[in-house]
């Protein structure tokens, strides 16, 4: 009898849903999510289009999939919630992943509608990075690190208006460096050197 332990079919449906999910980024990477036909997905990953649907109900659920796979990827990297010092590292993977990048500025900005199915995905996520980036600043405020005069809250939405705003205008123009324009905003919050 062998010592390896029994794959049941719901180790074969995760197996096929990473899958599906891996394909499905790379398709919208290269292909945008408006010209990707769900039917191309289901054929590069060996399965009916039918099949699909029985993972993601809709096109928008599978999209949502995708970025908060992305988003877990980012968050498993860090080990951590998300702090300050990460953004520019973020920001410069975000330029490594140019389609990705354009798939997510694309689908926040279409999800602000509230009846749209990603609507309550972006909520939360905005919600939880400036919770994070909150407590990051306050953090720092108290180490003197940081300028006192700015609302910890205020200065998380803040950092992330600029990345968000670095992103789109990153998607026009390569040669914006999200990366640096993130470490600009930073040092604006630090106490000046006497």
């Amino acid at each position: 009898m062998s010592n390896r332990g029994v794959r049941g079919p719901y180790a074969k449906g995760e197996e096929r849903r990473r899958e599906i999910l891996r394909t499905a980024a790379e398709v919208f990477a290269t292909e945008g999510f408006e010209g990707a036909a769900l039917k191309h997905v289901a054929e590069l990953v060996g399965i009916r289009e039918a099949t699909l649907f029985h993972y993601f109900s809709t096109k928008q659920e599978l999209q949502q999939a995708v970025l908060a796979e992305r988003d877990l990827r980012v968050r498993q990297d860090l080990d951590q919630d998300v702090d300050i010092d990460d953004l520019p590292g973020i920001a410069a993977r975000n330029e490594q992943e140019p389609g990705l990048t354009t798939l997510y500025a694309v689908a926040s900005a279409t999800a602000s509608n509230p009846v749209h199915a990603s609507h309550q995905y972006f909520r939360e996520r905005y919600e939880l990075l400036v919770a994070d980036l909150a407590v990051d600043v306050q953090a720092r405020q108290l180490s003197g690190e940081y300028r006192q005069d700015i609302d910890p809250a205020w200065a998380a939405r803040l950092l992330i208006g600029v990345f968000d705003g670095l992103q789109v205008q990153w998607l026009y123009d390569k040669g914006v460096s999200m990366q640096e324009g993130l470490k600009q905003a930073i040092a604006l919050l630090k106490v000046p050197e006497a």
